[in-house]
């Protein structure tokens, strides 16, 4: 079995990604690595370089800046870097550069990739997500935040990734049939002090609007993210990866979240608590069919 590992970042030290941790969480899984590092105007190749893994070939991109609606920039790049990958490989491992997999998870992944492997109806491997927020303290727990995304797929052309690539599709929008597997994606995306937040969403506000008025108008508000803003969170009770340690260890900011609070409109209320209640989220978006699950 050959796992090849995939991923693509641009303007990682300006936006403070952890993309050095993301790479780190599945270097054991995979036996290559292909990271696609964008033009950017900081010194990411230089950060990408200094993980300085045998199992890491560095793959240097144009991002065509025209594409900007929806996140449609990240599918381009990410299926560029998907049609680098090598013909004998099996599977492929997909990380963004906020998202890391704890070692915890590790043993079990090999395995589903290796009981899944003869088993070809089964095109991917679904996680569960724990989307941190504010600190390193809160996960999102509102509709608002994904619960499941594939992120092994099984390797030929037929799989694209799919709109802001978040999840990835079959040829004329297909879902993909996958397995849904015991092991979490920890998203740290909306984990910033609050100044850096803001200087990021304003960096990356274009990939997503192709309003320049619009453009322009939120580039101009106040350099400052309010955490407050939320509709409904949790507070974090377990362990972060081992490679997240030197980056919580130098957080410099502190937030205290009022958990208590629930800001959503009644029927997302009345859905919200249906999903506590039993495990099920209804009238939701999903890349995906879950056909089987797997425990190990």
């Amino acid at each position: 079995m050959k796992v090849t590992g995939i991923t693509i970042i641009r303007n990682a030290v300006t936006n403070d990604y952890p993309i050095v941790e993301a790479i780190r969480s599945i270097l054991p899984l995979v036996d290559e690595c292909i990271v696609a590092v964008g033009d950017s105007d900081d010194d990411t190749l230089g950060l990408i370089r200094s993980i300085n893994s045998p199992k890491i070939r560095i793959e240097q991109t144009v991002w065509d800046m025209r594409i900007r609606k929806g996140g449609e920039i990240l599918a381009v790049e990410t299926n560029k870097v998907l049609d680098m990958v090598s013909a004998d490989t099996d599977w492929v491992v997909y990380i963004q550069g906020d998202e890391v997999i704890h070692e915890k998870y590790h043993s079990l992944i090999n395995k589903a990739m290796q009981h899944y492997l003869p088993k070809t109806k089964i095109e991917g491997l679904l996680f569960h997500y724990l989307h941190f927020y504010g600190t390193y303290d809160y996960v999102g727990d509102s509709r608002k935040w994904y619960k499941y995304e594939t992120r092994i797929i099984r390797h030929h052309r037929g799989i694209r990734s799919y709109r802001d690539a978040q999840g990835f599709r079959k040829q004329q929008h297909q879902k993909i049939d996958v397995a849904l597997i015991d092991a979490y994606v920890y998203h740290y995306g909306w984990v910033k002090n609050p100044k850096l937040m803001k200087q990021k969403q304003k960096n990356v506000v274009a990939f997503w609007n192709d309003n320049d008025e619009a453009v322009q108008h939120f580039q101009r508000t106040e350099d400052f993210f309010d955490y407050n803003d939320f509709d409904s969170i949790r507070r974090f009770e377990g362990t972060h990866p081992a490679v997240m340690k030197e980056r919580i260890q130098f957080k410099n900011w502190e937030l205290e979240l009022d958990i208590r609070k629930k800001n959503m409109p009644m029927k997302y209320r009345l859905l919200y608590w249906i999903e506590k209640w039993t495990g099920k989220r209804l009238f939701t978006f999903t890349n995906h069919i879950i056909k089987k699950k797997f425990r190990g």
